[in-house]
């Protein structure tokens, strides 16, 4: 198989490629040359951004073509029109934020979208998204576009400060702002899931919009939280605090504390995402210790100073605060 990634230098683009080349695969990826690209792929240099920024792909065909791009859907728009004739089958990376709040779970990939524009430029996340998908079956059609809109992406690589916020913080030891109820149900995909799905399905022909994260309930906030102690080795003290005392304290939720949302409306549009499609045609997602495990060696490697996404708010709970909590 010949892949183009476009990206494929950073978290979910490089679990992506990793796994292409894992499989023996020919692999091209387009990036803009800031970070070290993977071993084995052929690279072009090229940014979306700028006016001559697809330059790079004036010529060559591929298979299929991966694309995780978050931003103005316009410059998806751009690159599924110049290889409409020269790929495959193109699979863009979307997002659950795309289906319209309040959100109906029971409706599935059939539920009522935000609008969105694939003409669109700088645009909110949602709508971004939704541009991003508009543009990629307006130029390859329905039956050659594979939409994975995912929800909570975990694993090594990854560059917004969710689950590497935590494995930093218990890392420290003492005692740690537990957000409660410790059996808050969690839902997930790792990254390296989402990868290897997202190629067997463009493999196998799969088309259309597709759900992608873990079943309901693949994990709770207490199992999440003791790995991240187990593979820390810390010797940080949870201490369960009910969500009244963390509201009460102005400590905002997903935001201040990565990944917990408290029970309710937040907690039912984040993690109760119906995912029964994509597991129907084959989605594995591997046990939540083996993600945080695997995150943490990663992490620590570099000395647990995580990448940070230059286009997403630094998350974490300010120590003075959690200290008052725990005081008070």
């Amino acid at each position: 198989m010949r892949i183009l990634m476009l990206g494929g230098s950073g978290f979910v683009g490089r679990a992506v490629v990793d796994d292409a080349l894992s499989r023996g695969w020919d692999v091209t990826l387009l990036h803009r040359g800031t970070r070290r690209p993977p071993e084995g792929a052929t690279v072009l240099v090229g940014d979306r951004t700028a006016p001559d920024g697809l330059a790079a792909l004036a010529e060559g065909s591929w298979d299929l073509v991966v694309d995780t791009w978050s931003a103005r859907p316009s410059a998806v728009r751009d690159a599924a029109r110049l290889l409409a004739d020269r790929v495959g089958r193109y699979v863009y990376v979307s997002s659950c934020s795309i289906y319209a709040d309040p959100v109906d779970h029971r409706a599935a990939e059939d539920g009522v979208l935000v609008e969105g524009s694939p003409d669109d430029g700088e645009v909110p996340y949602p709508r971004a998204k939704r541009g991003g998908e508009l543009a990629v079956t307006g130029a390859f059609g329905e039956d050659r576009s594979l939409l994975l809109r995912a929800g909570l992406i975990l694993g090594p690589g990854e560059d917004v400060g969710r689950l590497t916020w935590w494995l930093n913080r218990i890392a420290r030891g003492g005692p740690v702002l537990a957000p409660g109820p410790r059996d808050l149900t969690l839902q997930y995909v790792d990254a390296r899931d989402l990868a290897r799905w997202a190629l067997d399905a463009a493999v196998a022909g799969r088309c259309g919009p597709y759900n992608l994260a873990s079943r309901q309930g693949h994990c709770t906030m207490g199992e999440l939280l003791d790995a991240c102690v187990a593979a820390t080795g810390s010797d940080a003290e949870l201490r369960w605090t009910d969500p009244a005392r963390i509201a009460a304290a102005g400590i905002e939720p997903w935001t201040d504390l990565p990944i917990w949302a408290p029970p309710g409306e937040l907690h039912e549009y984040l993690f109760e995402l119906e995912t029964a499609r994509a597991f129907a045609h084959g989605l594995h997602c591997r046990p939540v210790a083996e993600t945080v495990a695997d995150t943490w060696r990663w992490l620590d490697g570099l000395g647990g100073a995580s990448p940070q996404r230059p286009d997403r708010p630094v998350l974490g709970l300010d120590p003075k605060v959690e200290a008052a909590v725990l005081e008070g």
